[in-house]
């Protein structure tokens, strides 16, 4: 088995070399399946096919740059004013949004957008919030606050873009011509960023989680034989990172039971869901205690089941993060496996390949997880055609 275990150590980090060098192709990748999703005329306003796709290439190319969600939030902003007059992002916690930062909203050099509250209990933010898709109106149907303190633009038009992030919204992001007449707004080519952010904010998430359990495993197995651990393995001890953890709403002093329903304002229809926070309370997230399903493996094979088990739920995040259009349409309909089926039996092939000879085959991680995250544990779901193995 120490043998097995030395192997195993060299092609983790092979893999994760890889892994490294393959980053700008995975941002190409990520552009790529966000256009699809797009319509068409996506970024055609007032340029030619090819300038206007080189242009929205590197706005998406910048966004990709960043490495932390503070440098990818910025970039989205500095390059929404290429497709708007006016841009601002607001941060989503408790039901409440708050400004984060703004561009084309500077007065005497400070960012008066910083920490405004912008109502979102009616208009566009509301619907957009609700919805979690991009909702356009006008001057009417935005905060009268914020058109007091900012004025309202020139042509009448406002665009509120949620930004979702694990499914919930994270952030709205406000645009529209500016004050001047005669200013540019491209609706399309801002919904493209803003999905581009949310895209590699999902994806900087999962590279941050997956380091700390690389970082928590590397101390566990140091300290192992001085002082064996006996937590709880798996997924029930990893709590995804929240991007905007450090930007909660300054003036809310509690939180609102929920957000006024307003009358009916809106040009598109109205979806029923209200938003939540983006990550549960502490008491509501913690798992209970539960025995080490590994105590009675030999160390060795402990180890093969943990990073089997770990190697599974990184597989069917990405599936989730690159199909969240079809896993909704799954759950709806029970047919997940049917709408799936290509990714989840390549990413089968790649967990049999490595565990498929292990300790671990036969306890059927990858099934598990499947089920477990794609079907919030409803095997029933995955649909007729679903197989386990």
């Amino acid at each position: 088995m120490a043998d097995l275990s030395e192997v195993e150590q060299i092609v983790e980090k092979v893999v994760s070399q890889v892994l490294e060098n393959h980053v700008p192709q995975l941002r190409e990748e990520l552009v790529r399946r966000v256009l699809e999703d797009l319509p068409p005329a996506a970024g055609s306003a007032g340029a030619s096919g090819d300038g206007a796709a080189a242009n929205l290439l590197k706005a998406v190319s910048a966004i990709h740059a960043g490495t932390t969600q503070r440098e990818i939030l910025r970039a989205l902003l500095d390059n929404t004013v290429r497709y708007s007059g006016r841009g601002a992002l607001f941060v989503v916690k408790a039901g409440a949004a708050t400004g984060w930062q703004g561009r084309g909203f500077t007065q005497d050099g400070e960012d008066t957008i910083k920490d405004f509250a912008l109502n979102v209990g009616l208009g566009a933010p509301e619907q957009a919030l609700r919805s979690r898709l991009p909702f356009s109106g006008t001057n009417s149907e935005i905060d009268p606050e914020f058109i007091s303190r900012f004025g309202g633009p020139a042509d009448d038009q406002v665009l509120v873009l949620p930004l979702v992030l694990k499914e919930k919204v994270a952030a709205l992001v406000y645009a529209d011509a500016g004050r001047e007449a005669g200013g540019k707004m491209d609706a399309a080519a801002l919904e493209l960023l803003v999905r581009a952010t949310s895209a590699w904010l999902e994806v900087a998430s999962l590279r941050k989680q997956a380091q700390k359990e690389e970082s928590a495993e590397a101390t566990a197995e140091r300290t192992e034989s001085a002082a064996p651990s006996h937590a709880t393995p798996g997924h029930a001890t990893s709590v995804p990172s929240d991007p905007f953890a450090a930007h909660a709403p300054k003036h809310i002093t509690s939180v609102p039971e929920a957000i006024p329903t307003p009358p009916v304002m809106a040009k598109q229809p109205v979806a029923v869901a209200q938003a939540e926070p983006i990550v549960p309370s502490a008491a509501a997230a913690a798992p209970a205690p539960a025995a080490d399903p590994f105590a009675n493996m030999s160390p060795e094979d402990a180890d093969v089941h943990r990073k089997a088990q770990r190697f599974a739920r990184l597989l069917v995040d990405e599936i989730k993060l690159y199909n969240q259009a079809k896993v909704a349409e799954g759950r709806k309909n029970n047919d997940l496996y049917d709408r799936l089926k290509e990714d989840i039996e390549k990413s089968r092939g790649t967990f049999q390949k490595r565990y498929g000879n292990s300790a671990a085959a036969g306890a059927d991680y990858f099934s598990q997880e499947i089920v477990r995250s794609l079907a919030e544990d409803d095997a029933s779901i995955m649909g007729a055609n679903f197989r386990r193995n």
